[in-house]
């Protein structure tokens, strides 16, 4: 019987590289400060869900560290749409105010594309308002980029590997990850060979077998298997699913860990994508400032 040699993944650290981009926009966020004032994000938050004011408050943090100005509302659950709609379009007119999140997921009632919509283009740090989002499309990407997107190309990027002609799979058709991560995939500069797959895709097996560089972003634990992974592929793993294992909450991603066996790089669950998602947001955050001050 043949002896297989496994050789583990080298990690794509998201602490470490956003703490490199978060050490750059501290000093354009000086720079901007002495124009008049210091960069302003306001995020907006409505309802209880836990686990987005765990995010909300890395957020903040982030901010702190690179000089941002933070305000944050909280609106309860019992809130109508209205509520919501009145406070970002009083944003919106705020020239005080450069960015304006609000954090998702909204509690049933709420139309999120409609708020997203709503939310000044020029302000849009999530970069989901369709201005942003079809500024790709056009080949644009000097703009305000959706982060999670935007994290996987600076993450692929990191690697110092040739990312020009490889066969990227995105797993994963939303419009805040799977989408725009094959339009920033297939750009120039990049120049990946993309494609999408989703739930109606036929063998999705054979689909990572034959990819260089695969996006898991499905929310399901452990859906790509490790031995789907092709041989010194790249695997960023967007995926945040929390799981019981032996009585104990743990958190992991859509690919198996047993895929660092086989594949080059790996993103880390937790400590990859989402770090530097955070890390995407203070830079629209900047960016959205030096336009406006």
């Amino acid at each position: 019987m043949p002896v297989r040699h496994y050789v583990t993944a080298r990690i794509i650290d998201g602490r470490a590289l956003g703490a490199i981009i978060e050490k750059g926009l501290t000093n354009e966020a000086e720079a901007i400060e002495k124009r008049g004032r210091a960069p302003h994000l306001v995020v907006v938050i409505v309802g209880d869900d836990a686990a987005s004011h765990v995010y909300v408050r890395n957020k903040q943090r982030a901010c702190e560290r690179i000089g941002i100005k933070s305000t944050r509302h909280d609106l309860p659950s019992t809130s109508n749409p209205s509520d919501l709609i009145d406070l970002v379009d009083n944003l919106n007119k705020d020239e005080g105010v450069d960015g304006i999140l609000v954090q998702s997921p909204l509690p049933d009632g709420f139309d999120e594309i409609s708020i997203t919509e709503m939310i000044d283009p020029e302000k849009d740090v999530d970069g989901f308002h369709p201005v942003n989002l079809g500024r790709i499309v056009t080949g644009k990407v000097d703009g305000l980029l959706p982060c999670t997107p935007s994290a996987v190309i600076r993450m692929l990027e990191s690697t110092g590997e040739r990312l020009a002609g490889k066969k990227a799979l995105v797993v994963g058709r939303s419009r805040i990850v799977g989408m725009p991560s094959a339009l920033l995939l297939a750009q120039k500069g990049v120049d990946a060979t993309v494609t999408i797959s989703h739930s109606q895709s036929q063998d999705l097996r054979r689909l990572c077998l034959d990819s260089d560089i695969i996006v898991a972003a499905v929310g399901r634990p452990g859906m790509i298997k490790s031995d789907w992974v092709k041989k010194d592929a790249i695997v960023i793993d967007v995926g945040i699913n929390r799981v019981e294992v032996d009585g104990a909450s743990r958190l992991v991603g859509d690919v198996e860990k047993e895929a660092s066996e086989r594949a080059s790089w790996v993103t880390p669950v937790p400590g990859g994508v989402g770090p530097m998602t955070i890390a995407m947001l203070m830079r629209n955050t900047i960016k959205a400032a030096s336009d406006r001050i």
